[in-house]
C-alpha cells in the first residue's frame, strides 16, 4: 500500500471515530438541565415570642427566675395577664420555683406600708405603696380597717367594705378596682384559681360573690346556706371554705343591727365551716371542727385547712385534710379533722378583745401573729409575736417579732 492510501485509510477510520463520539449511545443518559430562578426579597415577617401561642409562652415564663419576674410583669399585657393566670402557678409549683413568703400591709400618712417574712426577718424597706391619686388618705385607712387581704401571684387585694384596691408588689403601683355588689364587715374572702370569692359578713343577704381581675367586675355566683359574720376564707383544691364566725339568726340579726356584738353573743360562734366548689357551683357537706368553741384564726396551706379554736381559757389547734380524693363535679371525698400540736402560749391565756390572732399559709408552714393587746394579766406574751408551724414535722418555731408599725396590719401569704 502506498504512502497516499495509508493516510486515506487512517483519515477515513479517524473520521469515522469522531462522528460516532458525537451520536449517544442506547446506554448513556444525558443529565438534566437545572434552572435557576431569582427571586425577588419576600415581605414574610420572621416569628417572634408574641406570635407564638399562649401555652408556649406560658412554658418559656414559667422557667424565669423570680427574681425576674418583676421586669418581665412589665413588657406587654398579655405577659403581664398570663404571670397571674393559673396555668402559670401550676407550671411553677411542678418546677418548684415559686417562693412563699407571708406579708403585712398597713397603711400610713403617706399611704400603704408593705413587709415581708423572709429568712425569718420581717423586710420592710422592700416595697413601699404609693397611695393612687382616685382616694385620699383617709380612705386609705377606713378601707384597711375593716377589710380582707387577699393575694394573686403578686398583686394584692385590699377588699373592704365599699372599695377596693389593689396592689402590685413588684411595680409599688396601687389601683383602685370595682367595689363588692354588697356592703360586707368581718367577712370571708379567699382566692381561688386566679378569682376572689367573698361571702358573709352581712345580715341581709347570704350571696357568694365571684371576682374576676381580668374584666375588674363582681358577680352572684351562689347563696350560702347560713348567714354568718367574723368568718375566715380559706381555698384549697378548687374549693371555697367560709369558717366560724358568729352564725346569724332571728335573735342575732337584731343584735347585729343594733350593732352590739359582745360577750354575750360568743356563745353563738359557730366552729362549722361551709364548703363551695368553685368550678361545679355546688355546696359540699359542711364540717365542724370538734369539740366545738370559736374559731379564732383559720388559713390554708400544704393541702389543708388549719383552725385555731378558743375554749374559753383553752386554745386549740386543728387540721383538715382538704385534698379531694377523686374528681368530678361536685365529687371527691375529703379527710376528718384532727387534732395536732397546739401553739407554745402561757397558759390560760383567754381571747378576747384585747388578745387576737391571724393565720396565714406559706407554703408548707402556718404562720400564727398575734395581732392584739395581750393585757396585764399575761405575762411573757409580747404584743406581735410570731410563731411558725412546720406542716411537715409538725412543730412549731419562734418567728421574728412583728415591727411596730405592722402591729395592727393586715397578714396575707403571697406566691408567686
Amino acid at each position: 500500500m502506498s504512502n497516499s492510501e495509508k493516510e486515506e485509510s487512517c483519515n477515513s477510520r479517524h473520521i469515522t471515530w469522531l462522528m460516532k463520539s458525537c451520536f449517544p449511545t442506547p446506554h448513556h443518559i444525558t443529565p438534566p438541565i437545572t434552572t435557576i430562578t431569582i427571586t425577588k426579597p419576600s415581605s414574610h415577617v420572621p416569628t417572634t415570642l408574641s406570635s407564638l401561642p399562649n401555652d408556649i409562652v406560658l412554658d418559656f415564663l414559667s422557667r424565669i427566675p423570680s427574681s425576674s419576674l418583676p421586669s418581665i410583669s412589665l413588657v406587654c399585657s398579655l405577659w403581664s395577664r398570663l404571670l397571674i393566670s393559673p396555668d402559670f402557678l401550676h407550671l411553677r409549683r411542678l418546677r418548684f420555683l415559686p417562693y412563699h413568703t407571708a406579708a403585712a400591709i398597713t397603711a400610713t400618712q403617706y399611704g400603704f406600708f408593705f413587709a415581708t417574712l423572709l429568712n425569718n426577718s420581717w423586710n420592710n424597706s422592700k416595697f413601699f405603696l404609693s397611695t393612687c391619686n382616685a382616694i385620699s388618705i383617709d380612705d386609705v385607712y377606713n378601707i384597711l380597717s375593716h377589710a380582707r387581704v387577699v393575694s394573686i401571684s403578686h398583686w394584692v387585694y385590699v377588699v373592704g367594705r365599699n372599695a377596693m384596691l389593689r396592689c402590685d408588689i413588684w411595680t409599688s403601683a396601687v389601683t383602685l378596682c370595682r367595689a363588692m355588689i354588697f356592703p360586707r364587715k368581718k367577712f370571708a374572702a379567699a382566692a381561688v384559681a386566679g378569682k376572689i370569692y367573698v361571702a358573709g359578713g352581712g345580715s341581709r343577704s347570704t350571696a357568694v360573690e365571684e371576682y374576676d381581675p381580668v374584666s375588674d367586675t363582681w358577680a352572684v355566683v351562689s347563696q350560702a346556706p347560713r348567714r354568718r359574720y367574723g368568718c375566715i376564707g380559706a381555698s384549697v383544691d378548687g374549693v371555697f371554705y367560709i369558717i366560724g364566725g358568729l352564725r346569724i339568726g332571728a335573735s342575732e340579726q337584731n343584735e347585729l343591727s343594733r350593732a352590739s356584738i359582745g360577750a354575750e353573743a360568743h356563745a353563738a360562734y359557730a366552729s362549722s365551716m361551709d364548703l363551695f366548689d368553685v368550678e361545679g357551683r355546688v355546696w359540699l357537706r359542711s364540717r365542724v371542727v370538734p369539740g366545738g368553741g370559736c374559731v379564732v384564726a383559720a388559713c390554708a396551706a400544704a393541702g389543708r385547712v388549719y383552725a385555731l379554736t378558743s375554749h374559753a381559757v383553752e386554745l386549740s389547734f386543728w387540721s383538715f385534710d382538704a385534698r379531694r380524693k377523686s374528681s368530678g363535679r361536685g365529687g371527691g371525698a375529703f379527710g376528718e379533722w384532727c387534732r395536732i400540736k397546739s401553739p407554745p402560749l402561757p397558759a390560760l391565756v383567754r381571747v378576747d378583745t384585747r388578745l387576737r390572732f391571724s393565720c396565714v399559709g406559706m407554703g408548707e408552714k402556718v404562720v400564727l401573729i398575734q395581732v392584739g393587746g395581750c393585757g396585764s394579766e399575761v405575762r411573757g406574751l409580747k404584743e406581735g409575736f410570731v410563731l411558725v408551724y412546720d406542716c411537715t414535722t409538725g412543730e412549731w418555731g419562734r418567728g421574728a417579732d412583728l415591727p411596730e408599725v405592722f402591729r395592727r396590719a393586715a397578714y396575707v401569704g403571697v406566691e408567686c
